[in-house]
């Protein structure tokens, strides 16, 4: 249950309708604009790219490994910006085995295949991905957005001949590197906090354009918490944006609270 929760709230998960066209990642060189601080100017340049909507889903097959156990299965996402995330996980056959709500406060969980529920207070996900993790972190990465931050005065900025651009820097005991590309678009989110032994990766790649919006098509996730590990390749093939959308989720009786 723990470790399916993992995948809910971190996995980067938003997909591409077939006839959408990948997009060759260009420099933007209008994204920056002269100034005497040249590291301010790419944190801004970089703000200005992000995402922005109201509402979002998307379809994803994704394949998740989880302490070296391989599953296949689809993952659906409805977001509420600021609000609520809805997911709900089938498996073969459309079986839907799985629900979660998340939150800014909560995080609730139905696993249909054992008849139990998980409800916690949003901190529950520190135990997997630090303190400094909040609601907003996790919408961040599943749109592809550049987590706030991580765009702040104190990190080192440099860009390379190539156009990318890496931010390196530290939040409590939280090192973080963020990779952007030339047309200000996330690439990498890598964390890492050596004491408590955890670590989590998320590379974005082939990105497209959907609605108006560039977003990574393919989102590849490693979480490692002490002696746990999750990898998940997701693979999208559908996205809309600011659709009215429904989040239905309650407790059907006879379901018992998880362990």
């Amino acid at each position: 249950m723990n470790k399916l929760l993992v995948v809910f709230c971190i996995a980067a998960i938003f997909g591409c309708k077939a006839k959408k066209q990948v997009i060759v990642r260009k420099a933007d060189s209008a994204a920056v604009k002269p100034t005497v601080n040249p590291a301010l100017a790419k944190l801004e340049a970089i703000r200005s790219k992000q995402v922005a909507f109201n509402t979002f889903s998307g379809r994803a097959k994704t394949k998740l490994n989880i302490d070296g156990k391989s599953n296949d299965v689809t993952l659906n996402i409805r977001i509420q910006h600021g609000k609520k995330i809805w997911v709900s996980i089938t498996a073969l056959l459309g079986i839907e085995v799985a629900r979660a709500l998340i939150t800014p406060d909560s995080i609730l969980v139905l696993n249909k295949l054992q008849s139990v529920y998980l409800k916690k207070p949003f901190s529950f996900i520190h135990t997997y991905a630090g303190k400094q993790a909040n609601y907003e972190t996790v919408e961040s990465l599943l749109v592809g957005n550049a987590i706030k931050e991580l765009l702040n005065e104190n990190g080192k900025v440099e860009t390379s001949v190539s156009g990318n651009t890496t931010i390196n820097g530290s939040l409590q005991n939280l090192v973080y590197n963020l990779l952007v590309g030339p047309d200000m678009k996330v690439t990498k989110t890598s964390f890492a906090n050596a004491a408590a032994r955890q670590s989590l990766q998320v590379t974005n790649s082939q990105f497209i354009e959907a609605e108006g919006r560039i977003v990574p098509s393919q989102i590849n996730i490693v979480s490692n918490v002490q002696s746990k590990s999750i990898q998940a390749e997701l693979q999208y093939n559908r996205t809309e944006f600011n659709r009215v959308l429904e989040y239905p989720f309650s407790i059907p009786g006879g379901f018992e609270p998880a362990n």
